[in-house]
């Protein structure tokens, strides 16, 4: 039978989230993004589309529940007091973009044909990285990054080197406010980054793809020597936190404000009326965007008036009286020479074509991403053939289509190789997906620094100390070849290493030996098996109860485990089927991780709490959301992250929101901590306790 939309709903949901957030971390915390900013806002947007049509897929971990990205270890975090949010990008690039927003604006405001025309601040949208400035008594006492909209990283000291940024505001100190947060972007000019890579290329050292790679890299930089080195430029756009000083009414009077007091505003800004004024700013600007002197891929529509702005106020990740309006992306044609297939860290393979140099989004372009094979033969692209390359704004060119030129002969299409062309495992690609990829996940050195950081992880090893950098000195210098090779280590050969001291290097190793006691369950999600969380890592050890029995279980045995369907079971049997990662786990036993094999484990029918489904929303007085989940799941019980008609009950803290008023609204159980510890004890199921099948302690 074909499966439920529901459940392919559900599937591609959870891949767009993984796919997104791998995206993120390249793009915000490696500054090293892999797909042009037009595909990561096609992902964003199919998962949106996703869970605006099956609401109960909407999960709080969501990335369209949030913004993207992390802080880094090496800074200190800074928690934002005004939430630092995105804004929506407007998928038409036409201007009919902008029409849209301004019906969206008046429909959400109740106005009609006749009532006037809403007033639009319009400004640039710039290309560099955002950062929030915050000043005490007219001084410069902190800048962080936007981080993960909540949380940013201490950057106070790289930014003090941005000459355009006052350390001290123009203002009297009576009339300075007590705080003043300002919102903006810096940047690098288009003249100052030619003149950083020809500085670059005479010292011998890495040229920068873009300018905003360089000024992002160089305000994250530890020492802020080299964030001194680069002429980074600053605007400012918004205002975060402020107290003592009563901003403007609107927000074109704000940024004037902000200017009077020494900071940078973009010149390029104005007021209109209107979706027909937004429409004449954004063929203006387009008209004059290779003439800037910096790069924007857009521009910035906000309702100027700050009352309506409080009308209209926000949605979970961004606010309705802004929108980013981006422009078609560049494009030039050239001949496809070739295509190779790239191994990512996850594993996936991606065919890339193989250029005639072309210049193309104020670079020379030789290799472009033809994302997945599927999409190649969607475009009907062949060797030899003439080609349209996009790039503009973005990192990573991409490939549109062909030119429809007649070829001379017969040229075969590509196919993706059946071996890995790093390691030689076996390519897999799941049934429905448009991925292919290696299934040599602990053997394959595209994905070792990958797989290294997982098998580290809190909820995998938990080896503290283990962290991006000292991975990248850890494989880059040939010390780590497996996971294996970790075990070997000792503290001389690591405190050689940059940034590690010989107490780092101790207490290293010394978590390495603490953590090889583990259990099955953690061993099993460490591995980093496609398809395999943490839920069903611990069905698989609760069901099996030993290594051996997981590793050579069939198809069929693994579909016996709650929540292991075809694609889960196929995904483990492949795994083990590959005699790399048997020999790598091999290895790690003898190396001395282990954990007590339970061969006689009760199956989890026989748990007090099986086929239960749980779910955990608020704060609850003594336990942990971690703690909770654990007890729970440790009876059997499975912990969701979302209530449905299914769900068996809801233990709801202080501050549950959405989910303790749809377990209401479905007259789910709702249980408070007291409950819950009662129910654990042995007492009788919610819905039986209730009488009514409400159990709402909460």
């Amino acid at each position: 039978m074909d499966p439920k939309p529901e459940d392919a709903a559900a599937r591609r949901a959870g891949a767009l989230r993984e796919l997104i957030r791998y995206h993120d971390r390249r793009y915000y915390v490696l500054d090293d993004p892999e797909i042009p900013d037009a595909e990561y806002d096609r992902l964003f947007q199919e998962l949106q589309a996703i869970e605006a049509a099956h609401p109960a897929l909407r999960t709080p971990d969501s990335p369209t529940q949030r913004v993207g990205g992390t802080v880094l270890d090496s800074f200190a975090p800074v928690r934002h007091r005004v939430p630092m949010l995105s804004i929506r990008t407007e998928t038409d690039t036409t201007a009919d973009g902008a029409r849209a927003f301004d019906a969206r604006v008046r429909r959400e405001l109740g106005l009609g044909v006749g009532d006037p025309a809403i007033g639009y601040a319009c400004e640039l949208k710039f290309d560099g990285l955002a950062i929030n400035l915050r000043y005490e008594a007219g001084v410069l006492v902190q800048a962080a990054t936007r981080g993960d909209g909540e949380t940013g990283e201490d950057v106070t000291a790289n930014i003090r080197t941005i000459r355009p940024i006052p350390l001290r505001l123009q203002a009297d100190d009576a009339d300075a406010p007590a705080v003043l947060e300002v919102r903006g972007e810096v940047y690098l000019r288009r003249d100052d980054f030619e003149r950083l890579n020809e500085r670059q290329r005479e010292a011998g050292g890495k040229t920068f793809v873009n300018p905003r790679n360089a000024a992002a890299g160089a305000v994250r930089q530890l020492d802020p020597a080299v964030a001194a080195e680069r002429p980074l430029s600053f605007f400012a756009y918004g205002l975060g936190e402020v107290a003592g000083w009563e901003p403007p009414p609107t927000h074109a009077a704000t940024l004037d404000a902000i200017e009077a007091f020494g900071l940078p505003v973009c010149a390029d800004r104005r007021v209109v009326r209107g979706a027909e004024g937004l429409v004449a700013f954004h063929a203006e600007i387009e008209a004059r965007r290779d003439a800037l002197a910096f790069d924007i891929d857009g521009v910035v529509y906000k309702v100027d008036d700050r009352a309506l702005q409080q009308r209209l106020g926000f949605l979970t990740r961004e606010p309705r009286w802004a929108v980013a309006h981006k422009y078609p992306a560049q494009e030039r044609t050239t001949r496809l020479l070739g295509i190779d297939v790239q191994v990512g860290r996850t594993g996936k393979l991606t065919p890339v074509a193989r250029l005639e140099p072309v210049f193309v989004g104020g670079t020379t372009v030789g290799n472009a991403t033809l994302h997945n094979l599927f999409e190649l033969r969607r475009k009907r692209v062949r060797v030899g053939d003439m080609v349209i390359v996009r790039r503009a704004g973005d990192v990573i060119p991409e490939v549109v289509g062909r030119i429809g030129e007649p070829r001379a002969g017969y040229v075969p299409n590509f196919r993706m190789p059946r071996a890995c062309p790093v390691c030689g495992s076996a390519v897999r690609r799941d049934r429905g997906s448009v991925e292919h990829r290696c299934t040599g996940g602990l053997f394959c050195a595209a994905q070792r620094k990958q797989a290294l950081l997982h098998f580290a992880s809190r909820r995998a090893m938990d080896i503290e100390g283990l962290g991006d950098k000292l991975v990248d000195q850890l494989v880059d210098g040939g010390l780590i070849r497996a996971l294996p090779d970790l075990y070997r280590l000792d503290a001389a050969e690591l405190a050689a290493l940059d940034r590690m001291a010989d107490k780092s290097a101790a207490n290293l190793v010394a978590a390495l030996g603490h953590r090889k006691r583990t259990t099955l369950a953690r061993f099993l999600y460490a591995l980093g098996i496609r398809h395999v969380g943490e839920a069903t890592a611990k069905s698989l050890a609760r069901h099996f109860g030993a290594l051996d029995r997981v590793m050579d279980a069939s198809v069929e045995d693994l579909q016996a485990v709650p929540d292991v369907g075809p694609v889960v079971a196929a995904s483990i049997r492949v795994f083990f089927e590959q005699p790399h990662n048997r020999e790598v786990v091999d290895a790690l036993r003898a190396a001395g991780i282990a954990w007590d094999e339970h061969d006689g484990a009760p199956p989890a029918a026989a748990l007090p709490l099986a086929g239960c489904t749980v779910v955990l929303t608020g704060t609850l007085p003594a336990l942990t959301r971690d703690e909770a989940k654990a007890m729970l799941e440790a009876a059997g019980a499975k912990v969701a992250g979302s209530v449905s008609k299914k769900t068996t009950a809801v233990v709801a803290g202080e501050e549950a929101g959405s989910k303790l008023d749809k377990a209401r609204a479905l007259g789910v159980p709702v249980l408070d901590e007291a409950a819950l510890r009662a129910w654990l004890a042995g007492s009788p199921p919610p819905a039986v306790a209730a009488g009514s099948g409400t159990a709402d302690a909460a």
